[in-house]
């Protein structure tokens, strides 16, 4: 896809969500099963995905671990983020990789002590990019990549964040 294509491709969206704002809002989803032992089944729409206890917190590390996947959604995001802004700006990037990784003190999450953070302490993302393109460029597109990539924004300011639970009526439970 070239430059003039992916402005086609989207000119029509970018009218309609300025002519109708809220038809740019899209709430997407995600769904998991509590499966046998300490696991959670997740269907990606493309695979099923059976998370489980990452090895540092007692896994067997047959299972996808919750925080590789957030590190996962982030270097996908990031990358076609990167490929869309390249191809928008007419930028020449014969490829490339991306990576993320990011620190974890599992103390924290085994509650060892309150004073080690649950959660990642920091991340880092890094691209390697074939390309002669002069520097001004490729920081150019680093800055669009930054500002448009949704997880990435969404990791530097976490949205509201409501957590819910109840009781399932499937097992019998009168209604």
């Amino acid at each position: 896809m070239n430059a003039e294509e992916l402005k086609a491709l989207q000119a029509p969206l970018k009218s309609r969500y300025q002519e109708h704002p809220d038809s740019a809002v899209v709430t997407l989803s995600a769904e998991g099963n509590l499966a046998e032992g300490i696991a959670c089944k997740v269907d990606t729409g493309r695979a099923l995905i059976e998370a489980g206890l990452h090895p540092a917190t007692g896994g067997s590390g047959t299972q996808a671990c919750s925080g590789d996947m957030l590190l996962e959604a982030l270097v996908a995001c990031a990358g076609v983020t990167l490929k869309a802004v390249a191809t928008a700006i007419d930028f020449n990037l014969r490829g490339g990789r991306v990576w993320a990784e990011g620190d974890l003190d599992f103390r924290g999450t085994l509650g060892v002590t309150k004073e080690a953070p649950v959660g990642f302490r920091n991340i880092r993302l890094r691209f390697d990019l074939d390309t002669d393109e002069p520097t001004e460029r490729i920081d150019t597109l680093s800055r669009l990549t930054e500002r448009y990539c949704v997880v990435l924004q969404t990791l530097k300011r976490p949205p509201e964040l409501s957590f819910t639970s109840g009781r399932s009526a499937s097992r019998g439970d009168a209604a």
